[in-house]
């Protein structure tokens, strides 16, 4: 079963953000799947630096949930 993203509110981002490489490779990580910890071994970063990344994505695609990261990851083809 697949979820109908057009049906969820929110804003679409623009098909190029102002996002970095890194926190590019870090919302593809989270909208795989893998959580703040694994994410963190992956990339050889501090679990807080994931966090602080995943602040910034938020803020830059105004995306306040993880749906809508999930979203923002799927529209950026991530």
């Amino acid at each position: 079963m697949t979820a109908d993203l057009t049906l969820m509110p929110g804003p679409v981002p623009d098909k190029n953000p102002p996002l970095s490489p890194r926190e590019r490779q870090v919302l593809a990580h989270i909208a795989a799947g893998f959580t703040h910890s694994q994410t963190s071994r992956r990339l050889r970063i501090s679990p807080s630096s994931v966090e602080t990344y995943l602040q910034r994505i938020r803020h830059k695609l105004d995306a306040p949930t993880l749906a809508h990261l999930v979203r923002a990851a799927i529209e950026l083809g991530l």
